[in-house]
């Protein structure tokens, strides 16, 4: 019988380490083969943990939230697209006005919109610019634009794709404000504004796919309409779609991870959980870009107690990372995270990522309500196979709730709470910077050394408790005894 363990089973070895502050540890990792990140950290797809607001704070700090799919498929897209839309570097629905608008017309639209110019199209074709300095010593209304327009070899463009790096430098080098796209036929496609752009570099190591928009995960199940929630997801902007089942090596989750990624090739897809080398192997001949690991050691998830089934999250990833290695898969380890130094402990172990959720639950954008105990804030954290998420669930899909088959279900998950931890930032800052700590410990300056250098050692029930801050305990146990 093999011995299984968890994080709290063992300790990191420290070694000599020539890294002089945990500022010069690089956390940069992949979420999947073709998605990266600066810090390895994911927010699990629960719905008292990741809407649009943490996602959106995720983001920012150079992780990825996942949105969860307990709502319509309406209400998910949106989420997604609430993430999407408000960070856009690449403005797609640029306003214009045609070379025969007026003066009058250009300053209506200038109004309107709070801009400081406009472009203008004939024909979906880019023909010129107007800006609010061209309009500032016109007294004629009725003039046509296109007579003050910027137009021919001073206008400046960017083909499409233009990155991000290479429009700053052009405008910076022809001092202008904004930058329009167009395609090899000269139609405008996009538009690129000094201002958009420097909200990017106010946060430059946020997840930002290729457009400047900030990355966001979302979740679809594996029964009944998994494909049209995929479209709408994808279509909304969707930059991975992650297949959220507790079982993830059940036949159908692999028919299913088939079917989506041959429905979209080009979407990167993640998929499980599985706790086994196998269920690692079988989701990744399905084609899938990243594979969740971690079947019960969720703060919410009572699937070992009820069913008895489950792997020691530590040997779950071990394993789970072996299998994944030769194909070039990255592991995203699922739950079990208390502090950062779990954190630590599953990236050494091998894992690309983690996900956290009831670390998360209690931050201010997280959606779970907020409750007072005693004059002291918690928010609440349900794991989605608890009783009151299910009832939630068909609360809010509009299902008639079958009271017998109802009935006859076994929660797998609770509701709780969880102390208030105010904003996303402040847990981020904790578990990465505990995370740097554990890799000036070993040597490492990027993930990859720290994995080479990670060594385990196991410790007893003494050596766990030697490990807490315990000197008020330590010494109520040694005190001599009343008697």
């Amino acid at each position: 019988m093999e011995l299984a363990l968890t994080y709290d089973d063992v300790l990191l070895v420290p070694r000599h380490s020539d890294v002089r502050s945990r500022r010069h540890c690089d956390t940069s990792t992949r979420l999947t083969r073709q998605v990266s990140l600066a810090i390895p950290i994911v927010s699990a797809n629960m719905d008292t943990v990741t809407e649009w607001r943490l996602a959106v704070a995720m983001a920012l700090e150079g992780g990825i939230g996942i949105i969860h799919r307990f709502m319509t498929i309406e209400q998910q897209a949106a989420e997604v697209s609430r993430v999407k839309c408000p960070e856009s570097v690449v403005v797609r629905d640029v306003q214009t006005l045609a070379p025969e608008h007026t003066l009058k017309d250009a300053w209506d639209l200038l109004a309107r919109s709070e801009a400081t110019s406009v472009l203008v199209v004939e024909r979906d074709h880019l023909v010129g610019i107007l800006t609010v300095r061209d309009l500032l010593f016109e007294d004629d209304p009725d003039k046509p634009i296109g007579a003050v327009m910027t137009r021919g070899a001073q206008l400046v463009t960017a083909p499409v794709g233009t990155s991000l790096d290479e429009a700053k430098r052009l405008l910076h080098e022809h001092r202008i404000e904004k930058l329009p796209l167009v395609d090899e036929q000269g139609r405008l496609r996009g538009l690129i504004t000094a201002r958009d752009l420097m909200r990017v570099y106010q946060h430059p190591r946020a997840s930002r796919d290729a457009t400047g928009r900030l990355r966001v995960g979302a979740a679809v199940g594996v029964v009944g309409d998994y494909r049209e929630r995929a479209e709408a997801l994808v279509a909304a902007g969707a930059d991975v779609l992650v297949v959220d089942i507790a079982h993830g090596h059940a036949e159908h989750a692999l028919k299913a991870c088939r079917a989506l990624k041959q429905r979209f090739p080009d979407v990167d897809l993640i998929a499980g959980n599985v706790a086994t080398a196998e269920g690692t192997t079988d989701l990744i001949a399905t084609g899938v870009d990243a594979v969740k690991v971690g079947v019960g050691p969720g703060a919410a998830c009572t699937t070992r107690i009820v069913t008895g089934v489950g792997v020691p999250q530590l040997t779950a990833v071990l394993n789970c990372v072996r299998a994944a290695a030769p194909h070039d898969v990255p592991i995203i380890a699922d739950g079990g995270v208390r502090a950062s130094g779990d954190v630590a402990k599953a990236l050494a172990a091998g894992a690309a990522t983690v996900m956290v959720g009831s670390l998360l639950a209690g931050t201010e954008e997280s959606p779970g309500a907020t409750v007072l105990r005693d004059g002291v804030r918690y928010k609440v954290y349900r794991g989605m196979a608890s009783e009151s998420a299910a009832i939630d669930r068909y609360r809010r899909l509009s299902l008639g709730i079958d009271q017998e088959r109802f009935d006859a279900r076994v929660p797998e998950g609770v509701e709780t709470v969880v102390p208030y931890r105010g904003q996303v930032t402040d847990v981020l800052f904790d578990l990465t910077g505990g995370l740097r700590s554990a890799m000036s410990y070993l040597g490492a300056r990027c993930l990859r050394e720290f994995v080479e250098h990670a060594e385990f050692v196991r410790v007893t029930g003494a050596g766990r408790y030697e490990s807490l801050p315990h000197a008020a305990t330590r010494a109520a146990r040694t005190a001599p005894s009343a008697e």
